[in-house]
C-alpha cells in the first residue's frame, strides 16, 4: 500500500523537529549559565568617562538628597511644629507610624546620597563630615514610632537634611525637597 508524500512529507518534518527539541534541552547548563552572565554583563550600562560618572553622581545625590528632604519636612518637621507629637494630640499615633516610615525611609536615601556623592570629588569633601551623623539617625525612627523624645528626635532629622542640603549647595548640587508618594515610602 503506497504511502501518499504529504504524509511521508509531514511525517519526517515532525521528526526532525522532536529531534532538534530534544538536542537543544540538553544539559549544557554551565554553558547556558555563562551565555546568561555575558549577556546582562553586556546588558550593563556604564558611563564612559569619569566627567560622566561624576555628573550621574550629582544627579543621584541631587535625587535621593531631595528625597530625604521632602520625607522629613512632609511628614516629620510639619507635624512636629503643629504639635502633632504631643501627648494628647488628635492623630498622634498616626503621625507618629508615618513619622517613623519617614525616618526609615529619610535615612536609607541619606545613606544613598552619600554612596553617590563619594563619586564626585566635591561633593565627597563637602558630605564627608555629615556621615557620622547620617549615622546617627539609625536608631531614630523606632524611637518616632515608640513617641520617645519625639522633639529632640524631629529637630535631629531637620538639622541633618539642613547640613546635607548646604553641603550639596556648596559643592554645586543644590537640594530641593521632592515629596515622595506613599508607595516610595512605604516601600523604602
Amino acid at each position: 500500500m503506497p504511502v501518499p508524500i504529504r504524509r511521508l512529507f509531514v511525517a519526517l518534518t515532525l521528526c526532525c523537529a522532536l529531534l532538534a527539541g530534544a538536542t537543544a534541552c540538553g544539559s549544557a547548563t554551565d554553558d547556558a549559565t555563562q551565555d546568561t552572565a555575558a549577556v546582562v554583563a553586556a546588558a550593563t550600562p556604564s558611563p564612559s568617562t569619569s566627567a560622566e560618572r561624576q555628573k550621574f553622581a550629582k544627579t543621584r545625590f541631587v535625587a535621593n538628597a531631595g528625597l530625604a528632604a521632602g520625607a522629613t519636612y512632609q511628614w516629620i518637621v510639619k507635624p512636629w511644629k503643629a504639635g502633632k507629637f504631643k501627648k494628647g494630640a488628635s492623630g498622634r499615633r498616626f503621625a507618629l507610624i508615618k513619622a517613623g516610615l519617614a525616618g526609615a525611609f529619610a535615612y536609607n536615601r541619606l545613606k544613598a546620597a552619600t554612596k553617590n556623592a563619594k563619586g564626585d570629588p566635591t561633593l565627597a569633601k563637602a558630605v564627608a563630615p555629615l556621615s557620622a551623623g547620617i549615622d546617627s539617625l539609625k536608631d531614630l525612627p523606632s524611637k518616632l514610632r515608640k513617641g520617645d523624645s519625639t522633639d529632640a528626635t524631629a529637630g535631629s532629622f531637620d538639622d541633618i537634611i539642613n547640613k546635607v542640603k548646604d553641603a550639596g549647595k556648596s559643592a554645586g548640587a543644590s537640594v530641593t525637597d521632592k515629596v515622595p508618594s506613599a508607595g516610595q515610602l512605604a516601600g523604602g
